[in-house]
C-alpha cells in the first residue's frame, strides 16, 4: 500500500513549524506506524534530508515515552494502545494521514514530534517518598491490603506518563496524570505517613508547571491508552481538601 503521512516539522519551540506531505510506497498492513516513520527517515537520510525527530523507545506500550496526534487523535485510532502499537492495517491504501505533537504549554516543542515532558518528572519528584522499612522482605499477609483497594491501586499504577491526557484536554489539564500518581500512593497502608505533603505538593507542582483545569469533559480517560478512570481525579480531589484542612 501507499500513504501519505502529513508531518508537522518544527526545529525547536522558539521557531515556527509547518506541516510538510511525505508519499511513502511499500507499507504493509502488518507494519507498526513507527517503523512506516523509521522507513520514511532512511528515505530523507539517503536525500540528504533531515530526517523526523520523534520520541520512542520500548515499542511495547509500556514506556510511555512516545506520544503523537495520529489524525486528531492522541496515539492514533485505536482505543487502549499507545502511538507504537498502532499498525497499518488500521489505515487504507493512499489514506493521507496528519502526524502531529502533542499540543501544551508545559510541553513545549524539542523538535518535530518530540517535545518536553520533563514537567511530569518535576511533579513526580515534589511527590517525595514513601516511609517503609528495608532489608529483607517481609511476609506476604504482614500488612493486610484488601482486594479492591489492591486493584485500584494497580489500576493507577498502570500510568505510564505518556501525556495522552494533557494533549487530549482542552485545557492541557494534568489532573488525570497527577491522579493517578496520587492515587496509587493513597490506597495502600505504605504511602499514608506523606500522605498530605505528597498530594499538596503535586497539585502545586502541577500548578507551578503551567497545566490547566479540570472541566470534567473526559477526554483525558478516553484518550489513555492505559485506560485510567476519572475515579482517580475524584480521589486525588478529596485527598487534597483533607490535606488542606488539616
Amino acid at each position: 500500500m501507499q500513504i501519505t503521512l502529513k508531518v508537522w516539522r518544527q526545529s525547536d519551540a522558539n521557531s515556527p513549524g509547518d506541516f510538510v506531505s511525505y508519499p511513502v510506497d511499500n507499507v504493509t498492513e502488518d507494519m507498526s506506524f513507527f517503523e512506516v516513520i523509521d522507513m520514511l527517515n532512511d528515505e530523507l537520510v539517503l536525500r540528504g534530508e533531515e530526517p523526523i525527530a520523534f520520541d520512542h523507545d520500548c515499542r511495547e506500550g509500556i514506556c510511555g515515552t512516545c506520544g503523537i496526534f495520529i489524525d486528531g487523535r492522541a496515539h492514533g485510532p485505536l482505543q487502549g494502545v499507545t502511538s507504537c502499537q498502532v499498525h497499518m492495517r488500521s489505515f487504507t491504501d493512499g489514506q493521507e494521514i496528519v502526524v502531529e505533537p502533542w499540543r501544551a504549554r508545559a510541553f513545549p516543542v524539542i523538535k518535530d514530534l518530540a517535545v518536553d515532558r520533563t514537567a511530569f518528572d518535576r511533579i513526580m519528584a515534589s511527590g517525595g517518598y514513601i516511609s517503609v522499612n528495608t532489608g529483607s522482605s517481609v511476609d506476604a499477609n504482614a500488612t493486610p491490603i484488601s482486594k479492591h483497594d489492591a486493584d485500584e491501586a494497580f489500576d493507577a499504577a498502570a500510568c505510564i506518563g505518556c501525556g495522552a491526557c494533557v494533549a487530549s484536554c482542552k485545557n492541557a489539564s494534568a489532573m488525570l496524570f497527577v491522579g493517578a500518581k496520587v492515587s496509587q500512593y493513597a490506597l495502600l497502608p505504605q504511602g499514608q505517613p506523606e500522605s498530605k505533603e505528597r498530594v499538596l505538593n503535586m497539585v502545586a507542582t502541577m500548578d507551578d508547571e503551567g497545566f490547566g483545569s479540570c472541566t470534567n469533559t473526559g477526554a483525558c480517560e478516553s484518550e489513555c491508552p492505559k485506560e485510567i478512570s476519572l475515579e482517580h481525579i475524584a480521589r486525588m480531589n478529596r485527598e487534597f481538601i483533607k490535606a488542606s484542612l488539616g
